[in-house]
């Protein structure tokens, strides 16, 4: 039994998929959510400036005591999750790999496309996973510049022209590849999931990498005995490096009920110890 919180952390909102996720598997454990709003997104940055920024997004969470960090970003999942895991005495979870063994397994086909940001396609993290259980899938990536600025502003909804247009000119090479799974590799997409499920058909298979990595965050608690025990439901603990107004509107976008704890700023580009 371990009382104490776990850390999440994402570049913007996205990370709320899997904060969504946790909550409903583990409604007894407190989160300390922060998203690096100021500096979203971080999928267009290069390896260097991705792994500062996540280095200082989590020495800002070990300034509580947490049991564990989930990295609930698929570009920081995939570019630097050895850093931090080998830097950080306590358990450092990530979204990719949940993901990609999830795909690696549900394909029929062995055709499994990928949609991620520009650094999680580049890194080839997903491929490697999905190659060591299924040697033979062909994976056809694409990266998708566009999807979390606009998901950031609100742009998700069915019937919307924006990224309904972009949807389809991003998707258009996966569906005629054939694929019948399609990994959402970046936690932004769950909210894009209608549009994008209207494009690819009712049989194409979706995969949520933040709802994988729930699961896995909440099978290793289990299996290490970490979980907590308690007579009401855990908290949730909210920062953010902009500002604050209309977080929690958007916010009750991406966890699925309103958002009614106070959300605090924080300055994020210093370093911490």
């Amino acid at each position: 039994m371990d009382q104490r919180p776990i850390g999440v952390f994402d570049s913007g909102l996205g990370g709320l998929t899997a904060v969504r996720a946790l909550c409903k598997l583990l409604p007894e454990e407190d989160i300390v959510y922060f998203g690096d709003t100021g500096r979203v997104p971080y999928g267009t940055r290069s390896r260097e400036t991705i792994i500062k920024y996540a280095r200082q997004d989590v020495a800002f969470l070990r300034t509580f005591d947490l049991k564990a960090i989930v990295i609930a970003c698929g570009t920081v999942s995939t570019t630097a999750i050895e850093v931090l895991a080998e830097e950080n005495s306590i358990p450092v979870l990530g979204v990719v790999e949940p993901a990609a063994l999830a795909a690696a397994k549900h394909t029929k086909s062995g055709r499994i496309g990928l949609i991620g940001t520009q650094a999680s396609i580049r890194s080839g993290a997903y491929e490697r996973y999905i190659h060591t259980v299924n040697p033979a899938a062909q994976v056809k990536a694409t990266a998708c510049p566009l999807f979390v600025p606009l998901v950031e502003n609100g742009r998700f909804r069915p019937g919307d022209i924006v990224i309904e247009t972009v949807t389809a000119e991003y998707l258009t090479p996966l569906r005629e590849a054939g694929v019948d799974t399609l990994v959402l590799g970046c936690t932004h997409y769950p909210l894009l999931e209608t549009v994008i499920r209207n494009f690819m058909g009712p049989d194409v298979t979706l995969i949520n990498a933040g709802a994988e990595g729930a699961r896995a965050v909440a099978q290793a608690l289990k299996d290490q005995g970490n979980l907590a025990r308690r007579e009401v439901p855990g908290h949730c603990r909210y920062f953010v490096s902009d500002r604050v107004e209309d977080f929690a509107q958007l916010a009750s976008l991406f966890l699925g009920w309103d958002v009614t704890e106070d959300v605090t700023q924080v300055e994020i580009g210093i370093e911490r110890s």
